[in-house]
């Protein structure tokens, strides 16, 4: 494997030192419009604010104020014991969007949250709202579900993106993480406190900051919480120790297993190890996971977590569309994966299921106008949902439509700063050229390892258009090679350059060339809808397909059949799928069950039917319309 060297770190929320390909930042990648950027836009200018209203009001940020006053106890903290995150990753966010749009006003608003969270830290670099005074239960001494780690671990991530988006802010972040993280070394370094957080997420954090900071001591704390994992050393609970990763060492898994984001975000962390020590042992582990949750363990959207109780994979093939969990911050900490994977080895499969990820289960959670989510995503919703209230939080993760707030919400600031930084996962580097991964309107300066200057605009309407032109805008003396992804769905693409056209198979195509200023290649992608039957293991979805267009899952929707519920139509594939106007319409028989006593009986007879059309959407926008009833898979007639 050619190994690249990372020799200066740019705005990107994973810089590692080595790896196949180097990442691009925030100041080398800006979208520019189309799909992704008019959600950056809602984010930036409806979701962040949101979202601080929310933590003002439901007292998860006016907990550090009390905690800074020492009058903090249980009885008037707001939140749950894992707030604090919260609070963390929308600092986060607004750290990614300052360095997206320079706001001003923005930046006046995370200076003063940063200055709030700075007053309740402890002397000894301890930080947590939930622990440790008059009322409050001891430091550590809940670390199956006391989340102080985990906590830490997103104080962290938001330090590192304000120090590559502002690394001049001096707004006093990045000493308080710096403090935070000495405090965990001496906590839980090889003579502490020998165990790990229920929750995974410092391991991560703890090695992006080592990278930003190059204390070796962090990478190396990262390194022994995930040496740690898998040996017992968390309390066994009614959900067994593989809800949270304790009961497998992280190198003998072969899969993904129990809490969904506990999984990804510890094999993110892992990953970060195994590169930063060249351990190829673990790195292999890790790819053999990914491999087998990704053909055993993970939805047609991209989703993962199959069961309710414990947000939590299940067994292999249980993937039931009714009851698919499929939480939100699962799928952002897939992408967390996915895309370390792709930086450690180069391999299209890993942007793959980061596309897939990103426009089914990210780009589904909030609304239209950014101000409400859903926490899960369900592939098949049997009953018209229920509005919730503007004014209340919702108490419960599964609501039946997107939600404005909910007593544990972590999903919203999770989606605003992957949205904010999405930029950082679009192109990456290596010393002969740039590699496209993820395809939008975007403008694209940067400079290669020896100097070569590389200076590309890309234009597209992706995923409405499958074509992608891509626009040289400066001469180099010398080639350099431009590597495009063709995503494993698209055969029959094909890739126009200077020289004439070529097909474009799946994986990747490359052009190495001498470019001038007004080069253009162009990758073109079959966009026509396609059909896709599910693995006969999987026996809830068993005779049913789904029809998908590029990277979009497409799913029906009452709102387009008059009312009719979708559980009694069939789709009549025979008939053959038309596109009109940018619309995919799908020709479909409905049933008019018996409501007998008894709900079995003998096959029903389907004599000839009426035919009627129906639009299918784009997945990530249903819901927008009012309560209904939804599914992606649909049965055959």
């Amino acid at each position: 494997m050619t190994m690249t060297t990372t020799t200066t770190t740019s705005a990107t929320p994973v810089a590692p030192s080595h790896g196949r390909l180097r990442p691009l930042g925030l100041a080398d990648v800006r979208i520019t419009g189309g799909f992704w950027a008019q959600r950056q836009a809602v984010n930036g200018s409806a979701s962040l604010a949101h979202i601080e209203h929310w933590m003002e009001r439901e007292g998860w940020i006016p907990n550090f104020d009390t905690a800074a006053a020492g009058t903090l106890s249980d009885l008037d903290r707001g939140g749950r014991e894992f707030s604090d995150s919260e609070v963390y990753k929308l600092l986060e966010a607004m750290a990614w969007e300052i360095g997206r749009t320079d706001d001003d006003a923005l930046d006046a608003r995370f200076r003063a949250l940063v200055r709030r969270v700075a007053a309740a830290q402890g002397a000894d670099g301890y930080l947590n709202t939930n622990f440790g005074r008059p009322g409050q239960r001891p430091r550590y001494s809940d670390l199956e579900w006391g989340h102080e780690l985990y906590c830490f671990g997103h104080l962290f991530q938001a330090a590192v993106a304000r120090a590559r988006t502002r690394p001049d802010a001096d707004d006093g972040l990045l000493a308080i993480a710096r403090r935070a993280a000495d405090h965990v070394v001496e906590a839980f370094g090889p003579d502490g406190i020998a165990s790990v957080c229920g929750h995974a997420e410092i391991e991560p954090a703890l090695a992006e900051l080592g990278r930003l900071t190059g204390e070796r001591r962090y990478l190396d704390q990262a390194a022994l919480f995930v040496e740690r994992r898998g040996t017992g050393t968390l309390a066994d609970i009614e959900l067994g120790r593989a809800y949270y990763q304790d009961d497998v060492p992280v190198r003998e898994a072969t899969v993904l297993r129990g809490h969904a984001v506990r999984a990804n975000y510890l094999a993110a962390g892992a990953v970060d190890v195994a590169v930063e020590t060249d351990d190829t042992d673990l790195l292999d582990a890790l790819t053999t996971q990914w491999e087998n949750t990704v053909a055993r363990r993970t939805y047609v959207t991209g989703g993962q977590g199959s069961q309710h109780e414990g947000e939590a994979f299940g067994h292999d093939f249980v993937l039931p569309a009714d009851r698919a969990y499929s939480e939100t911050c699962a799928g952002i900490g897939s992408v967390m994966f996915s895309w370390r994977l792709l930086l450690a080895q180069g391999l299209p499969r890993y942007a793959d299921l980061v596309e897939r990820t990103l426009f089914n289960v990210v780009a589904t959670s909030p609304s239209h106008e950014g101000t409400a989510f859903y926490y899960t995503n369900t592939l098949h919703q049997r009953v018209p949902g229920t509005v919730p209230p503007t004014d209340v939080a919702s108490p419960r993760a599964s609501s039946s439509l997107r939600a404005p707030w909910f007593a544990v919400s972590c999903c919203p600031p999770n989606v605003a700063r992957t949205l904010a930084s999405l930029a950082a996962y679009v192109a990456t580097t290596d010393d002969d050229g740039l590699q496209l991964h993820q395809y939008a309107p975007t403008r694209i300066r940067t400079t290669l390892s020896d100097g070569r200057r590389v200076e590309l605009d890309v234009e597209t309407a992706y995923p409405t258009d499958g074509v992608v032109r891509v626009s040289v805008a400066t001469t180099e003396d010398r080639p350099w090679t431009l590597t495009l992804r063709v995503p494993s769905w698209a055969d029959g693409a094909e890739l126009r350059t200077p020289e004439g056209v070529q097909p474009a198979t799946p994986g990747t195509v490359s052009v190495h060339r001498r470019f001038t200023a007004g080069d253009v290649v162009e990758l073109r992608l079959p966009m026509q809808p396609r059909v896709s039957s599910p693995d006969p293991r999987i026996d809830a979805v068993r005779g049913c397909v789904v029809v998908e267009r590029g990277p979009e899952v497409l799913a029906l929707e009452s709102v387009d059949l008059g009312g009719t519920d979708v559980s009694v139509v069939r789709l009549d594939l025979d008939a053959g799928l038309r596109e009109v106007d940018g619309q995919v319409l799908a020709t479909l028989v409905t049933d008019a069950p018996a409501d007998d006593l008894w709900p079995y009986g003998s096959p029903p007879a389907h004599p000839d039917q009426p035919r009627t059309e129906a639009p299918l959407i784009a997945y990530h926008d249903w819901a927008n319309r009012g309560p209904s009833t939804m599914r992606v898979w649909l049965p055959l007639a």
